[in-house]
């Protein structure tokens, strides 16, 4: 059962929505709707399991359904059911590429879906009978779709584009596909702006539509669909617009949030700022941390994506660093923030478990991403409030800690192309490869973190004061793993293996890390290196994509040195191995997708069996409970699963995220495995009660 999701997937403003009879907020994480509530601090959550990744999500008006679109090659529109379990009620296929937004009508019979520019289609489709009632082509990337209050037409918004969309009469007719009506908006001088988002207005204000463009203004069409006004935003670009019966909000960038008069287009407030990008969160236990400083080296996330929630009186906006803020509107003069969560901007490369015995608060686990950042996590409210060291900070309650690589946080925002698709912009190839934490490991005492980064660059962190104690640039390539030796084994070693298919095994005695030996045995990447002492005797084994995995073992005399006891040649690409707690056996995760389990001190087959279900894919992460009884494998399917140790049954299977799985751990009671993707989400799933019995 997942039981939390730590991230979020919204990169417009189509991926956020509201739920107007209860405030309950949904926004999309991989291939999984994330709903929230911000009253009782409770997710639920539904599951796509066409594994599709969610481009677009809405509310009904009654709050019953919810509606999603997907990307990729003939995705489905979806209805679900809430008020049935969260079950899907309808699928829709009309789409050959991507959606890009979706809306119920204010009636709830209609589900309108249009596609991106590569599938210029907008369907009207029927909720009771599934058939498409009406339709037309669109020929430009639709940003933004909004209803009319009285539900006669929509709106669609985007580059050099704001057009109405009315019904025909008959339209409504059983099993009669009839067009769409398109009327352009007149743009006047305003025609070659990039529009982000519309909203329709309510109440008094129910004839006029409103806009925002790129460039920062805010444009408001009258009932004759002319560009009756505008006022400039104040902001360097503007990405999204909610309205309700007064106020229109919008949303800009470095954190800036506009409110204005509905009826007059003036100036009302504006919303506080959210954390600085860099923000140290051991100094953010009180509401000072909040307060806004005009100093140019101190840079804001962008707005993405808001809601407002009628009911509550509360504005959810989501921003390019991925957080997410809910603030309270119940007095424009003393506007308060009620929410906020921090989540990883980029992909996560690796998530381990810190150690009952560490300096940090127990149940706390640590992630690493390709936003140059490494974060310290606890699920547990209160174990931030046994220590003055890690005192609650006033951004996020699951977060504690952040560890940043790179002092000029260029990859802490996500850089969102508007125009063109409703995916990230891609970074150069060089920049890729260059930027981001690919790997770490902590010590079995918990007092230092090791991490590689995609430079070839080793760093160690003491885990007590948090301060970075040593810097080698160590490979010529990225570091794929860092492994300790225990601590009470009698040597301070620190082992890391690379692209460039070497394994540096260094001294380390706290302060300094000397080199003590390099190994080249291997002829392609290193995957994975591990350490492990079997009855007094040192090995180090590691695997990599030459096929092979290598047993070594130490020698002190006449130096100490890693002497090749024994090589295993596989039939196929090892990615991954873990070492289990008696350290008797090597486990390793194989492109044939299976586990394959080998005793170390022989370098003997032990037993092989498939590691995944299905026969799609390969296995990319392997990794044992505590206990030693079970194994949890990630395919690159996707999928999730998680086996008996000796029979090799599979006892459970998962899945959720949109993108590869990097990482998988066990929590220290058993209870619970913790993946992290591709996709920058954290998932943590609560395990069935007969896995976690076994301890």
């Amino acid at each position: 059962q997942l039981e939390q999701v730590i991230g979020i997937t919204a990169t417009n403003c189509s991926s956020l929505t509201c739920d107007p009879s209860s405030g309950t907020i949904a926004y999309l994480a991989g291939c999984v709707i994330v709903l929230y509530n911000p009253k009782t601090n409770r997710q639920s959550h539904i599951f796509n399991t066409a594994r599709k990744c969610l481009k677009c999500v809405a509310f009904s008006e009654d709050g019953r359904y919810i509606v999603s679109g997907e990307s990729g090659h003939l995705p489905a529109v979806r209805v679900w059911d809430l008020s049935d379990n969260n079950n899907q009620a309808a699928e829709y296929l009309g789409h050959k590429f991507s959606v890009a937004c979706v809306a119920f009508s204010p009636n709830n019979k209609l589900v309108i879906s249009v596609g991106d520019q590569h599938d210029m289609s907008v369907n009207v489709w029927s909720l009771k009978t599934g058939q498409i009632v009406a339709c037309n082509k669109i020929s430009v990337q639709a940003q933004s779709l909004s209803f009319a209050e009285d539900g006669s037409y929509f709106v669609t918004a985007g580059l050099r584009h704001v057009r109405f969309w009315y019904f025909a009469k008959n339209s409504s007719k059983v099993g009669d596909r009839q067009p769409l009506i398109g009327r352009s908006g007149l743009l006047g001088e305003l025609r070659s702006n990039m529009f982000c988002d519309v909203a329709c207005g309510i109440g008094d204000n129910a004839s006029s539509t409103y806009c925002i463009t790129k460039s920062g203004l805010l444009c408001c069409f009258n009932s004759k669909r002319m560009l009756e006004k505008w006022v400039e935003l104040k902001a360097s670009s503007a990405s999204s617009v909610v309205v309700d019966e007064n106020y229109i909000y919008c949303g800009c960038s470095s954190g800036i949030v506009r409110i204005f008069n509905c009826s007059t287009l003036g100036f009302v407030t504006s919303l506080p700022k959210p954390h600085r990008l860099g923000i140290d969160l051991a100094n953010s236990v009180d509401p000072s941390a909040m307060v806004y400083k005009a100093d140019p080296d101190i840079k804001y996330p962008d707005v993405v994506a808001m809601v407002y929630d009628s009911i509550n009186k509360l504005v959810t906006c989501t921003y390019n660093d991925h957080s997410l803020y809910i603030w309270n509107l119940r007095d424009l003069q003393k506007i308060d923030k009620s929410r906020s969560f921090l989540f990883h901007a980029g992909c996560v490369w690796d998530v381990k478990v810190i150690e009952m015995r560490a300096h940090l608060p127990v149940g706390s686990f640590v992630t690493c991403s390709s936003d140059d950042t490494i974060r310290f996590w606890n699920l547990d409210l209160d174990a931030c409030q046994d220590t003055l060291r890690f005192r609650k900070n006033i951004f996020s309650d699951e977060l504690f800690r952040v560890l940043y690589t790179d002092k000029e946080f260029t990859n802490l925002v996500e850089t969102v192309t508007v125009g063109s698709s409703n995916t990230p912009a891609s970074p150069s190839v060089e920049h890729q490869k260059s930027i981001g934490v690919r790997c770490m490991n902590i010590n079995n005492n918990g007092q230092y973190l090791a991490s590689g980064d995609r430079s070839g660059f080793i760093r160690i962190h003491d885990l007590q004061f948090m301060d970075e104690l040593v810097k080698v640039e160590a490979h010529d390539a990225e570091v794929l793993c860092v492994s300790f030796l225990d601590v009470d084994s009698g040597h301070d070693l620190l082992a890391s293996a690379s692209r460039d298919r070497l394994i540096h095994v260094f001294h380390f005695d706290g302060k300094s890390c000397n080199l003590v030996q390099t190994i080249d045995d291997h002829s392609g990447s290193i995957t994975s290196v591990h350490f492990a002492v079997v009855k007094d005797n040192l090995h180090l084994l590691s695997c990599g994509t030459d096929k092979s995995i290598l047993f070594r073992t130490a020698q002190e005399e006449p130096e100490f040195q890693f002497i090749r006891s024994n090589i295993v040649v596989s039939k196929t690409t090892l990615y991954d191995m873990d070492i289990d707690c008696r350290r008797k056996f090597a486990v390793t995760a194989c492109q044939d997708r299976n586990v394959r389990i080998y005793n170390i001190k022989t370098g003997k087959l032990k037993k092989s069996y498939k590691g995944s279900v299905t026969d799609d894919g390969t296995l990319i992460k392997v990794a044992l409970d505590p206990s030693g009884s079970y194994v949890a494998t990630s395919s690159s399917d996707k999928f999730v699963s998680i086996h008996e140790f000796y029979s090799g049954d599979c006892i459970a299977q998962m899945s959720g995220h949109a993108e590869i799985i990097t990482g998988i751990a066990f929590t220290n009671d058993g209870e619970r495995l913790i993946t992290v993707s591709g996709d920058s989400c954290i998932f943590v799933w609560k395990l069935p009660s007969f896995v976690t019995q076994v301890r």
